[in-house]
């Protein structure tokens, strides 16, 4: 459908696409937003760094770890080990407050208007600035629940409580031996609800969630629309920014905005509808704002 040929817009031109932008918020009768990491990297959930050296030295000392994701996917010697590293990661990503109110100010500029949220995120962050749970679909899963490693049933459970004791209580890089959980159905060992490979479990929520995104698509066809993607990689394009793309493309009266540092790029094809900033996106909001 789209040539490969994609483009961007000049950091010189940042303003006055600024402007259009706020512009097309304004105009706009609905707002879909895809949010990706590059979004919560603007709240400060970063993932290398001074944040990482400040939770996990003694995992850095001991394993050489680099960055906290591909610490995630060490094989740890004991489960109690693996939870340690776990609950903290996930406390910090999941529980901790953020170190500044980008999701809030992204709140304020959407509020009053009809918007659906579409993100790969898994942070929970949304919900957490109070954006409204039944305009949100999380499709890669949540730190704060818990599945079957079988998976043996669908059903997904919450962990805040168990994170929590795990954070506090752990000693020498280890949890205690009782709160490591096991699945209540079988008893085999639980796991995060995080999309990594075939075992990923769709709950109940999970699909009420995908068919609340499929209707707002669906009934808003022809409107004016913003379709804002913020912060979206090239990890899956599949399930935000090509179908922004192919939205817009199919609509006169649709926006693509892309915000991502680095990567703000749109198809040729969609150029006129676009607006592309190469810029932090929490300077973005506030500029809007």
């Amino acid at each position: 459908m789209f040539s490969g040929r994609m483009i961007t817009t000049s950091t010189a031109n940042c303003s006055a696409e600024i402007i259009r932008l706020g512009e097309a918020l304004k105009a706009a009768d609905a707002v879909l937003i895809g949010a990706g990491a590059g979004l919560s990297t603007a709240a400060g959930l970063t993932y290398t760094g001074e944040r990482f050296e400040k939770y996990f030295s003694d995992f850095i000392e001991k394993y050489g770890f680099t960055d906290m994701y591909s610490g995630g996917f060490f094989p740890f010697e004991t489960p109690e080990e693996h939870w340690a590293y776990w609950s903290r990661y996930i406390y910090i990503n999941r529980f901790e407050d953020t170190a500044n109110d980008v999701y809030k100010k992204l709140l304020e500029l959407v509020k009053d208007k009809d918007y659906f949220v579409l993100t790969t995120n898994v942070d929970h962050q949304f919900q957490k600035a109070g954006f409204d749970k039944n305009r949100l679909f999380y499709t890669q899963g949540d730190y704060g629940l818990f599945q079957c490693s079988v998976p043996c049933h669908s059903g997904t459970y919450d962990n805040e409580k168990i994170i929590l004791r795990m954070f506090d209580e752990q000693e020498n890089m280890s949890v205690p031996a009782e709160l490591v959980p096991k699945c209540p159905k079988c008893g085999k060992p639980m796991t995060m609800n995080l999309r990594a490979d075939d075992k990923f479990v769709q709950d109940e929520g999970w699909y009420k969630a995908a068919e609340r995104y499929d209707n707002f698509i669906r009934t808003r066809g022809g409107t004016k629309i913003l379709l804002l993607e913020l912060g979206v990689g090239y990890n899956t394009p599949v399930i935000i920014k090509f179908p922004f793309w192919k939205i817009t493309a199919g609509n006169p009266n649709a926006v693509y905005a892309c915000v991502n540092k680095g990567e703000a790029v749109c198809p040729e094809e969609i150029m006129e509808q676009s607006v592309c900033l190469n810029m932090d996106i929490f300077e973005v909001i506030k500029k809007l704002m």
